[in-house]
């Protein structure tokens, strides 16, 4: 009976100590600042990164920014390294994933509910650690649970001589069907026969030639099932579904592909991902009501006196905001597809929250293509609306296409919020109910 007591006693010791373990994987996962933040001989906040003293700082700069500077393209300010806390439910509901979540044979998530995936730092001796990388960034909080983009301005650039070519005028909607951890109903909407995790819709409002344009994607629960997306053609007053190639094509003229959306916008199994590094790197975070200077003079047309990100530089295609240095994974993804235009992908994720502030993009020859910025706003330091929101709330991107010498830089005004997603927004016939 004592040993059966001791054995007992010893299993339930066990499990404690697991369990205080992964909650400690958790807890270093989302403060990865707890112990101080980053530095860097030289680096001091206030300063500016220019061309006179690029190559001091060429270690925290990934190569394409790097080189930017140093052709005297581009510069940014400093500024102290600060935390972006993340919601709390979506912390809370990843405490129940370390030891809990696994792959499967073919790199799928088993028993997962919500949250970080595998919040357990990266393994360079894992052989799966790209592919749990790529799993906690597939199911970050870039836009929470529910997020509104409007308005929201691509500007089409020369590089060279920085005329503008063109502007379209959208409004974008994202919903979280499943996974839930921010808004009702939690953890996923009872009413979705179709498996659908997420849903993104555009719809462009300018300028006239193409305005009512709108796309609709639907990426399911099912990674293996293939997305679904279909483009209402406002001149044509007529819906059709795109194929599956067509994520790779330029959309509506601007740099960008479908598959380029907030980095990577396709299934996780369409490429073999890897896990570069961990390493500290400059990157656009930044708080948003505290660059008043660096905005535009005039608001876009908004109510509450909103402003855009202001952009400058060569051919005005780089953003005018502060950088700060950063914990970030490099997270390479090669597609499976021979046909696929591109060869590799180089996503810098934030180690704190996961989301993607710079991308490299290379062809299918190996070649450098297409540099992509995103950047990033401490949510309580945005729009009113936001305050709370727990998201690393997006303000502005650009698409630099090195061999076109061309840009596309997109502007908005970025609002997590349920009341403006409903579940009927993301629904094919209203494609055709809002184009008459």
């Amino acid at each position: 009976m004592q040993g059966t007591q001791l054995g007992f006693s010893g299993l339930a010791a066990g499990l404690l100590l697991a369990a205080s373990v992964h909650a400690n994987e958790v807890d270093d996962s989302f403060h990865p600042y707890r112990n101080g933040f980053p530095t860097y001989p030289g680096l001091e906040p206030g300063m500016t990164i220019d061309k006179s003293n690029v190559a001091q700082f060429k270690e925290i700069l990934d190569d394409a920014t790097y080189r930017y500077i140093d052709n005297g393209w581009y510069q940014f300010p400093v500024i102290p390294t600060a935390e972006f806390p993340l919601h709390p439910g979506y912390i809370e509901a990843s405490r129940a994933n370390p030891g809990k979540v696994q792959l499967d044979e073919n790199g799928l998530l088993v028993n997962y509910t919500a949250g970080r995936a595998f919040p357990k730092e990266p393994d360079p001796n894992d052989p799966q650690a790209g592919q749990k990388l790529v799993w906690s960034y597939q199911y970050g909080f870039n836009s929470g649970d529910s997020e509104t983009i409007h308005p929201f301005w691509w500007t089409f650039r020369e590089l060279t001589s920085g005329k503008v070519e063109r502007q379209l005028r959208f409004e974008w909607h994202f919903l979280n069907w499943a996974h839930r951890v921010q808004f009702d109903p939690k953890p996923a909407f009872d009413d979705n026969p179709a498996g659908i995790y997420r849903s993104i819709y555009g719809h462009v409002l300018e300028p006239f030639d193409i305005a009512n344009t709108q796309l609709l994607i639907q990426r399911y629960q099912n990674d293996q099932k293939r997305d679904d997306a279909w483009l209402y053609l406002g001149f044509q007053r007529r819906v059709r579904r795109l194929a599956a190639g067509q994520i790779t094509d330029a959309f509506l003229g601007t740099d960008l592909m479908i598959e380029d959306f907030e980095g990577y916008n396709g299934r996780v199994s369409d490429y073999n991902w890897e896990y570069g590094k961990t390493l500290n790197i400059m990157a656009p975070f930044y708080y948003h009501n505290d660059i008043a200077d660096q905005l535009e003079p005039e608001d876009p047309g908004t109510d509450d006196g909103y402003k855009f990100v202001r952009f400058a530089g060569q051919g005005g295609c780089f953003p005018q905001v502060p950088w700060q240095l950063r914990k970030v994974h490099l997270l390479i993804g090669k597609p499976k597809d021979p046909n696929h235009p591109l060869s590799r992908r180089e996503i810098f994720l934030d180690a704190e929250t996961m989301v993607m502030p710079i991308l490299r993009v290379f062809d299918k020859k190996g070649d450098f293509w297409k540099n992509f910025y995103i950047c990033k706003s401490h949510a309580d330091h945005h729009h009113p609306r936001n305050k709370g929101v727990g998201v690393p709330v997006e303000t502005c991107a650009v698409l630099l296409d090195e061999q076109a010498k061309h840009c596309t830089t997109l502007q908005f005004r970025s609002i997590i919020n349920p009341e403006e997603n409903p579940p009927s927004l993301f629904a094919v016939q209203n494609l055709r109910k809002r184009g008459r």
